[in-house]
């Protein structure tokens, strides 16, 4: 494994995996470049070193070649941002000449790797009344032609970069299995070294107090996250719907508010941890709770484990918040994933951006602050926060499954 900073590019192509699944609007604008502008500093870094560059990503969910999901789309965004003329093959697995012909500074970007089953590993076009043995042998095909197809791509170049966090807990072509096509010249780009240490800052490095803030609306997706960070930290504050499933685990009363009965049990067990760790689980005590769920419908706040039935909780309530910014204000490290109320309706984001702004507040005083997950990330932006505090992640699922402990492909597979 090699450092970007200190690889010498000059006369090299340069393999890139970048994360350019950007929004697109009906006009096939972008709406929002973020993750194009996270990579720059890596493409830059080749470009400046004297190498070529060889871009490749996937855009969407295609389930084949489809000029919706065409990276055509982005070039223009993305030489504007570049300083230099990008080339683009229209055909991934067939762009030898284009990469061939590559001289020193020039940028090729190919077609979405995801026209291609073999990207991800995982068989289409299979009948809904499949047997089980055919998905079975349809499955083994994908995987065997999987290794040409990675093959073809690490052909084009001489080294490669994996600067796309947000696909590192994918075990893809372009992620993962291609490294192994390049076992001295292999590397992270800037953006991805940045995930790494600021998920390292949380995990295996904070500072104490450590405080982790988990919301979202459901304890099944964020479950093992819980039962990692449970035995972390010093204060695991849960908010949004997935707290109303340990309130009414104690007995408390919970009107309509979302929740999930299975998982009782385990909100039990993790309270139950906490206790023996001496660890500070704080759960929402005010809510703002409304008769339906909708931005315009009648609201009141209420003692969280007493909502009438009928009403929903739908926001942290004023005496939560207060409870969880002394927390947050007094805490050395701090992680941030998940609303705490339904941040998508106005009149209920309030607390979402509350936390938004405490957690800028207490980055001024010191602390390490790390937030990932679409919603939080919304908000610390909404509120002119994103360089407040002190990371924000670009990766979901990734900074996810790296939170519950897991080893991200993507990672290992440069760095082993």
């Amino acid at each position: 494994m090699k450092q970007i900073e200190s690889y010498d590019f000059s006369g090299k192509k340069a393999i890139v995996r970048v994360d350019f699944n950007v929004p697109l609007n009906e006009n096939f604008e972008i709406t929002d470049d973020t993750r194009i502008r996270a990579a720059i500093p890596t493409l830059k870094k080749v470009l400046a070193g004297g190498g070529s560059l060889i871009i490749m990503s996937h855009l969407g969910r295609p389930k084949g070649p489809a000029d919706k999901f065409s990276l055509k789309h982005i070039i223009s965004r993305v030489e504007e941002l570049l300083g230099t003329t990008v080339k683009f093959a229209p055909d991934c697995q067939k762009a030898q000449a284009e990469a061939a012909a590559l001289k020193p500074g020039e940028v090729l970007i190919l077609e979405n790797l995801r026209f291609y089953a073999e990207e991800e590993g995982k068989p289409r076009g299979l009948a809904e009344d499949a047997s089980d043995e055919e998905k079975k042998a349809a499955k083994a095909a994908v995987k065997e032609s999987q290794k040409e197809f990675t093959k073809v791509l690490a052909s084009y170049a001489d080294c490669y970069i994996n600067d796309a966090f947000g696909t590192a807990h994918r075990a893809h072509a372009s992620t993962a299995l291609i490294a192994k096509y390049f076992p001295e010249d292999k590397m992270y780009g800037y953006l991805m070294e940045g995930e790494i240490k600021a998920i390292d800052n949380v995990l295996k490095n904070a500072k104490h107090p450590f405080t982790a803030i988990i919301g979202g609306s459901k304890v099944s997706s964020k479950l093992e996250v819980l039962k990692n960070l449970v035995t972390k930290v010093d204060n695991l504050i849960i908010g949004g719907g997935m707290g109303y499933t340990f309130i009414k685990a104690q007995g408390g009363r919970i009107g309509n508010s979302l929740h999930e009965d299975d998982l009782i049990p385990d909100a039990l067990e993790i309270i139950r941890i906490a206790k023996e760790k001496g660890v500070n689980l704080s759960l929402s005590t005010e809510t703002c709770i409304a008769n339906e769920f909708s931005n315009d419908s009648e609201t009141k706040f209420v003692a969280s484990d007493d909502i009438p039935d009928g009403w929903e909780g739908m926001d942290a309530g004023p005496a939560s918040l207060e409870a969880w910014k002394k927390i947050i204000l007094s805490s050395k490290t701090i992680l941030w994933n998940g609303p705490v109320g339904v941040f998508e309706m106005p009149s209920f984001a309030k607390g979402t951006l509350q936390i938004a702004e405490d957690l800028a507040e207490a980055t001024a005083n010191g602390a390490y602050t790390l937030v990932g997950g679409g919603d939080s990330v919304a908000a610390v932006t909404q509120m002119g926060y994103a360089d407040k505090v002190s990371y924000v992640s670009t990766g979901g699922g990734a900074m996810l499954e790296a939170i519950e402990g897991k080893d991200l492909p993507g990672i290992a597979a440069i760095r082993d």
